[in-house]
């Protein structure tokens, strides 16, 4: 019994300290990044990476109705050999990627916020072709999702930032 107490004042302590610092949710009625939901126009896919990329932040943030500002983003990715087996083959690839992204207030053509997401993947390029192929398609998309990850937590930091976001 004296053990479930115990647990529960490990558990509240930081509720409580976190409540008592001003801590609220950046979605939250206060929140600052309650205005990027519905409002940002993505700059439209090119390739496979950017429709990834453009589809993961829309899951997040929703898709503008009546956009309010545009996000534009540059992609960039690249693939490097890490294993070799004893012949020479390659079994291993690594697949780093960055995103240089920048908000405007679509009204004024206004730099709201700007910066840089970067993250890796990788994949194994063992056994059939077409399974290594796939391994790749998979590990590009799962970079896609990290990065848009990031580029949300970005957004999300720069409006709680912000005094008084654009409403």
């Amino acid at each position: 019994m004296w053990w479930l107490r115990r647990r529960l004042i490990i558990w509240a302590l930081p509720l409580a300290l976190l409540a008592g610092c001003g801590f609220q949710p950046a979605f939250g009625p206060e929140g600052g990044a309650g205005a990027l939901r519905a409002s940002i126009e993505v700059q439209a896919p090119k390739n496979r990476d950017d429709f990834d990329f453009v589809r993961h932040i829309e899951e997040r943030l929703g898709t503008a109705g009546v956009a309010r500002y545009d996000l534009r983003y540059t992609i960039s990715t690249q693939t490097v050999a890490l294993g070799f087996a004893q012949d020479g083959a390659i079994t291993r690839y690594n697949l780093t990627g960055a995103v240089d992204w920048q908000l405007l207030e679509r009204a004024t053509n206004q730099e709201l916020a700007k910066g840089r997401a970067q993250n890796f993947t990788a994949w194994s390029a063992t056994g059939v072709t077409i399974a290594a192929v796939n391994a790749q398609t998979d590990a590009s998309g799962r970079l896609m999702r990290i990065l848009a990850d990031q580029v949300v937590a970005q957004l999300i930091g720069a409006f709680a930032k912000m005094e008084s976001p654009p409403q």
